[in-house]
């Protein structure tokens, strides 16, 4: 497929623990959004808890999505915003301290740069690299919550800036599966903000909102405050662990369970419904078996009571256990079982939403799920990570990026 002069291609490549999914993206002169032109799925078992474990297998699914999007699209896909995932990544807030370079102390894109690599210069073991760097904001000679100081005049230029690490080892195994394929990544952000760049409103960002995106093998969660990344982390628990839980709690496969947890698992019970018996065909016989709702329950439940309290535990160490006025916003596949909305909002005490993307155009249909939250926020993150020349906030961040990876490429083994 040609492309116009005005018309951009961007991509967006999430490898999950169940499923890899491919989003393309068309962005027109003049529309506020991308048409969504190409979406590809694929199963896959190549990764556990959001890390690869087997490479030919996750090769092997990820061209499947790629060859599909590429169908669809018309598009030959080389490049990618891909996502990172897994509990060995890690998140701090860390401060950059400099003096203004200039004379007549006019603060200048130099300064911002030199600020934000003092900001990085912190210690890290040999097995771990920076991902992903956000400056929160600037302070001006004492003056603090400054978005934006170029052009204003000072002495002192500080940074608060969010730094997300991986381990090493785990990150070149992924990057090696992408590579196999032959595309070139343009980006690599955590799965939990992807998902927020799909699903959040500039208004929920500054009032304090959380994403959690609960995936098959791992719950990423992400808080937001005054528009900014404050905190963010990935739990090694998903809803793929519900399913081995009923394939043991029913004596079952994994793939009958699975079936079993979509048909009838709910998140939460009306009082008074759980002695109701269900028969459960999946389960073999010719009239099925039967089974009570408090029974399913207990054995989802124990599960998902777990990956919410996790989730409180981490929002604690923030401050903002109960005390985020845009409430939680729930992504991820697991996000789809009947209920969720009411067991979260009692587990987490916040108002919760479901968060699908929206406002696009073109094959919308496939997209509005929350499971592909992620995918979509990867497609839309590739329009900084492959900006359209001429952009100075692009480019700023572009050049950024690259001398934060000339700086740590020596520390890598």
């Amino acid at each position: 497929m040609a492309t116009k002069p005005h018309e951009e291609i961007y991509i967006g490549l999430d490898v999950g623990s169940t499923k890899v999914c491919c989003i393309v993206g068309l962005q027109e002169e003049g529309e506020p959004t991308p048409s969504i032109i190409g979406v590809g799925v694929a199963p896959t078992s190549g990764m556990r808890k959001g890390v690869v474990v087997d490479v030919d297998e996750t090769v092997s699914s990820i061209t499947a999505a790629v060859d599909e999007a590429e169908r669809i699209s018309g598009v030959v896909i080389d490049r990618a915003t891909i996502s990172i995932d897994g509990a060995h990544v890690t998140s701090q807030n860390s401060k950059g301290v400099i003096a203004v370079g200039r004379a007549d102390q006019e603060i200048t894109v130099e300064d911002l740069n030199r600020v934000e690599e003092a900001a990085v210069a912190i210690q890290l073991p040999l097995n771990r690299q920076i991902l992903q760097v956000f400056p929160r904001s600037y302070t001006v000679d004492g003056q603090g919550n400054i978005k934006d100081p170029v052009g204003m005049n000072g002495v002192r230029l500080e940074v608060e800036s969010h730094i997300i690490t991986g381990a090493t080892p785990t990150i070149k195994k992924l990057d090696r599966s992408i590579f196999q394929v032959g595309i070139e990544i343009q980006g690599e952000v955590l799965v939990p903000l992807a998902a927020g760049r799909a699903v959040l409103t500039k208004r929920q960002k500054e009032l304090g909102v959380a994403v959690v995106d609960i995936g098959g093998g791992t719950t990423g969660v992400a808080v937001y405050e005054e528009g900014d990344v404050l905190y963010s982390s990935v739990l090694p628990v998903g809803a793929g662990h519900i399913t081995n839980d009923l394939a043991i709690g029913l004596r079952t496969d994994v793939d009958t369970a699975e079936k079993i947890k979509l048909k009838y698992v709910k998140a939460h019970y009306p009082k008074g419904s759980g002695n109701e018996k269900i028969k459960i065909e999946e389960l073999g016989g010719d009239d099925g078996t039967t089974i009570t709702r408090r029974e399913l329950q207990e054995i989802a439940g124990a599960r998902l009571d777990e990956i919410f309290k996790l989730v409180r535990a981490e929002l604690k160490k923030v401050g903002k256990d109960a005390l985020l006025p845009g409430g939680v916003v729930l992504t991820g596949g697991g996000a789809k079982m009947p209920g969720i909305e009411e067991l979260a909002k009692d587990a987490l005490r916040l108002p919760v939403t479901i968060g699908k993307p929206s406002g696009f155009s073109g094959i919308v249909d496939r997209i509005n799920d929350p499971a592909f939250a992620a995918p979509v926020g990867l497609m839309l993150e590739n329009m900084v990570y492959a900006p359209i020349p001429g952009s100075r906030t692009n480019a700023k961040l572009g050049e950024t990026v690259d001398k934060l990876k000339e700086r740590f490429k020596k520390f890598l083994p």
